[in-house]
């Protein structure tokens, strides 16, 4: 769920790419919005005028350390890339970025048909509560793909491993009847999906960084997921023990915590990769609301290269509220019942079961 209307402003700077973010919280018992919040023509114009004043005012900042010296990036962030897309689409092959009247009429495009949508066909309308990215203040991204290595802004082609594992996946996900069991985890509301490594966006995307000497907490508000990350140098566990959020150990560089997780659950997929996952993450507290993640995903067994994404995460109000899911209570039986009617009429006419609308990779 999304559980907070914000106020956003999210922008790259031309030309370097240097973020920043102005962000505050509407107060609670709120009768009357802001016209951003209901007008997608200001909120368009609202965005383009508040981009360049944040990327000046991120110019003129100085990074605070902790007490006890390191930098410091604690605080409670939003992880949403407004409507950049994680994979750059293939009609801006080669372009790696947009101009800045590019990015604006992008921009503009994603928020109309955000706005524009049919309540018959979807589970929730965010829009009636504010929380479609566009009332939340989120801005023109010079990006065209959050993946900024390769190139291309694609994910790598998978293995010969990877290919077979995926058609043996797929094949079992058919075999399975439909019933509340078929689903994964995260659909049924055991697990959380906020990674890591995250991917910005999604319904999950409120955490909340803790700084102590020696130790960076990272809670993630999908089943309050939190990571401990020791800063001693320790080696990491032995290679037979597996840890469903992996076994992370970092260090800073500079104003940059680096953190490298291995030894990931084995049955655990996070889009199809194998326990034998290597992630390198970095947060950069890049201006005084924003938080630069990036993350590089190794994993020979399932893509042919790395790859990886450069995003921003902007600084919100506290605190973080939970995620309450609750779609198993009606969501899991309805959709079980309605795919075994469909089911049922495809195999009265012939024809093969369809899609039952879920995907194998849930995180």
């Amino acid at each position: 769920m999304r559980h907070r209307v914000l106020a956003l402003i999210l922008v790259m700077a031309v030309g370097l790419g240097a973020p920043g973010l102005v962000a505050g919280q509407a107060p609670s018992g709120t009768r009357t919005f802001d016209e951003t919040a209901v007008n997608t023509d200001a909120a368009i114009k609202a965005a383009a005028a508040a981009a360049k004043a944040a990327a000046a005012a991120a110019a003129k900042w100085t990074p605070p350390r902790t007490a006890w010296g390191d930098p410091d990036i604690s605080g409670y962030y939003f992880n949403h890339s407004g409507y950049t897309p994680l994979e750059r689409p293939k009609e801006l092959a080669g372009k790696a970025f947009y101009t800045e009247e590019e990015a604006l009429a992008a921009f503009k495009s994603a928020v109309e048909a955000d706005a524009e949508v049919d309540p018959r066909t979807v589970h929730y309308d965010w829009k009636e509560y504010g929380m479609d990215a566009w009332q939340s203040g989120v801005r023109p991204n010079l990006r065209t793909s959050l993946i900024v290595d390769p190139p291309d802004g694609r994910i790598p082609p998978l293995s010969e491993e990877g290919k077979r594992r995926q058609a043996a996946a797929m094949a079992a996900e058919r075999a399975k009847p439909a019933d509340v069991t078929s689903p994964g985890l995260y659909t049924r509301c055991v697990t959380g999906n906020g990674g890591p490594p995250r991917i910005p966006g999604g319904v999950t995307a409120e955490s909340q960084i803790v700084q102590t000497p020696g130790y960076v907490v990272i809670v993630i508000q999908a089943n309050n997921d939190a990571r401990v990350i020791p800063l001693d140098g320790r080696p990491h566990l032995p290679s037979n023990m597996g840890l469903w959020l992996g076994d992370g150990r970092g260090h800073f560089e500079g104003n940059t915590l680096v953190v490298e997780t291995t030894n990931f659950y084995k049955e655990r997929n996070w889009r199809g990769s194998t326990d034998g996952l290597k992630l390198i993450e970095r947060f950069t507290l890049v201006g005084p609301k924003t938080l630069r993640y990036e993350f590089t995903a190794a994993d020979p067994s399932t893509w042919t290269r790395p790859w990886s994404i450069d995003s921003l995460l902007p600084k919100i109000d506290p605190p973080i509220y939970e995620f309450a899911c609750h779609e198993q209570n009606y969501g899991l039986i309805n959709w079980a019942t309605g795919s075994q009617i469909r089911e049922a009429e495809a195999l009265k006419q012939g024809q093969a079961p369809g899609n039952r609308g879920y995907g194998a990779d849930e995180r």
